[in-house]
């Protein structure tokens, strides 16, 4: 393998604001606030009294008390300081003893409830369109079956990028689970369209690593089989990695067999910068064998919260190194092409918003 070349200096913004970021899941957003920073920026989610979810800086326009040490009344969120209540977007509302038509607004996020999480807006509110949310297709089939969770990781964001746009190191950091030498000895493919950086490793003929066994079995298919397997990763803006993952009965045609031949699924993976040195990582596995199977979706979120906790240690380790000492030059091979390509999307998406507000 050869040296591309070192990692050169990081743009002066790390991510783009003007894009639509996983927040939470619906379920996580109720009647209680909900404080989250993202890309920086704190904000406080809420469920109005008629179920529409807001969300708003987290930061009181009278003394700058957190808002979401309050509470949600009917269709405001009341501060839990001085009683100062905001409406949905974040104009001042009522106070007790006060009169409130000057008071300033906090800052309103454009918000979209879909699929299964709330998605936020962080950038300019005039370029927010529900047009430029990330297709989810399987999210709204029944076809499908979904299971995941939530991580947050003390690391930037981009190493998570990384990290699943060269799954070589499931080798071993995921020796127990998925991993295999075959993936080192597979031919990796890297390519790069206007949205969307794709990379691409094939196996045929091996044997089916634990994690997979399992899946044979959820299908129907003998787990002792031998597998073709493949990995394709989908990188989009912002920060969004699909990736394509299964196994098929050996000859059956791989990652094109016949539906009955295969146990196939999407790891989803949505990174959601909070600093510039920690990330939420909401992650889980869309599939479409067994989909009626409750059980074999517990049973895949308990292997997957697994597999990602592993990835969890390595990368806030090496983020600790990386601060340590932010000097040292690394290298990029030709098995990093895919993050490569992904962060410089990410950087030419930066440069956009920076040039747009001169």
């Amino acid at each position: 393998m050869n040296a591309i070349d070192s990692v050169t200096a990081a743009p002066r913004a790390t991510w783009p604001l003007d894009a639509w970021y996983v927040a939470a899941s619906t379920e996580e957003v109720g009647s209680k606030p909900l404080a989250r920073q993202i890309t920086g920026l704190h904000m406080v989610f809420f469920r109005t009294g008629g179920g529409v979810v807001t969300a708003l800086e987290d930061f009181c326009p009278h003394r700058g008390a957190p808002l979401s040490l309050g509470f949600v009344r009917g269709e405001t969120l009341v501060c839990g300081y001085h009683g100062l209540a905001l409406d949905c977007r974040g104009r001042s509302d009522s106070m007790p003893g006060q009169q409130v038509g000057k008071f300033p607004s906090a800052r309103h996020f454009p918000v979209i409830e879909r699929y299964g999480f709330v998605w936020v807006w962080p950038g300019d509110p005039a370029q927010a369109s529900a047009d430029k949310l990330h297709p989810l297709p399987w999210a709204e089939s029944p076809d499908w079956a979904y299971g995941g969770g939530l991580f947050h990781i003390a690391c930037d964001y981009r190493l998570m990028i990384d990290n699943l746009m060269d799954l070589t190191h499931e080798t071993y950091v995921h020796a127990s689970s998925i991993g295999q030498k075959e993936i080192d000895e597979a031919p990796v493919k890297t390519e790069a369209t206007g949205d969307e950086v794709v990379t691409s490793r094939h196996m045929e003929n091996v044997v089916a690593p634990p994690f997979w066994r399992m899946g044979l079995r959820g299908a129907g298919l003998p787990e002792d089989a031998l597998v073709d397997r493949w990995q394709v990763c989908r990188f989009t803006l912002p920060s969004h990695v699909m990736i394509e993952v299964g196994v098929a009965l050996a000859g059956e045609g791989g990652y094109h067999a016949d539906p009955a031949k295969k146990a196939s699924s999407i790891v989803v993976d949505f990174i959601t910068p909070e600093t510039e040195t920690s990330h939420w990582y909401f992650w889980g596995m869309a599939r479409q064998f067994a989909v009626d199977d409750a059980a074999l979706t517990d049973t895949i979120r308990d292997g997957q919260r697994k597999i990602f906790s592993e990835d969890l240690e390595m990368l806030e380790r090496q983020q600790r190194n990386l601060s340590q000492y932010p000097d040292r030059k690394l290298l990029k091979l030709n098995i990093d092409a895919g993050g490569v390509r992904s962060r410089l999307m990410i950087d030419r998406a930066i440069a956009r918003e920076q040039a747009a507000a001169k």
